[in-house]
């Protein structure tokens, strides 16, 4: 038995599954990797860098990252509407993927400009209390990201097989 597939179709699909993909990794190894090398310099530099600093490394890595967050949340509207359009609804995609939105959008436009501008403001500000909640907040922020992200990857990754 001989399947025919939309090229298109398989395109579009696996160019939205590479971008899912790529947002989560890029995610778990900045969460899981990047940001604990960059706070704990003191195991590889003989001159480690102060809390601080090290801050302003995180947060320049991070400001860089907010573009493609930005790429990613346009990736998901365009996909998830066509998708709506087509009528090809699933209601977990769905939800999923207005978390993914949400929280893409929140880490890249309020958390980090928040947590640069309150950088460029010295040490003091860092220390206040204002910007641990706002750090503990866009760390959970980047926690629900990396969860909805994989449940939208596995979910649609399944919407494949289904006729």
């Amino acid at each position: 038995m001989q399947r025919h597939y939309d090229i298109n179709k398989l395109i579009k699909d696996f160019g939205y599954l590479l971008v899912l993909g790529t947002t989560l990794g890029a995610v778990l190894v900045l969460g899981i990797i990047v940001a604990p090398v960059v706070f704990h310099t003191e195991l590889l530099l003989f001159q480690p860098l102060d809390h601080y600093n090290a801050g302003i490394v995180m947060g320049e890595i991070f400001h860089r990252f907010s573009y493609w967050a930005y790429f990613s949340a346009i990736a998901v509207v365009v996909y998830e509407v066509l998708q709506y359009r087509a009528q090809r609804r699933d209601k977990v995609a769905m939800i999923s993927s207005f978390i993914v939105l949400f929280t893409l959008l929140l880490f890249a436009a309020v958390y980090s400009p928040k947590i640069l501008a309150m950088q460029a403001l010295g040490v003091q500000a860092t220390q206040s209390d204002s910007f641990a909640a706002l750090h503990m907040a866009s760390e959970i922020d980047f926690k629900i990201l990396a969860v909805a992200l994989g449940v939208l990857f596995v979910r649609r990754i399944m919407l494949l097989r289904v006729k």
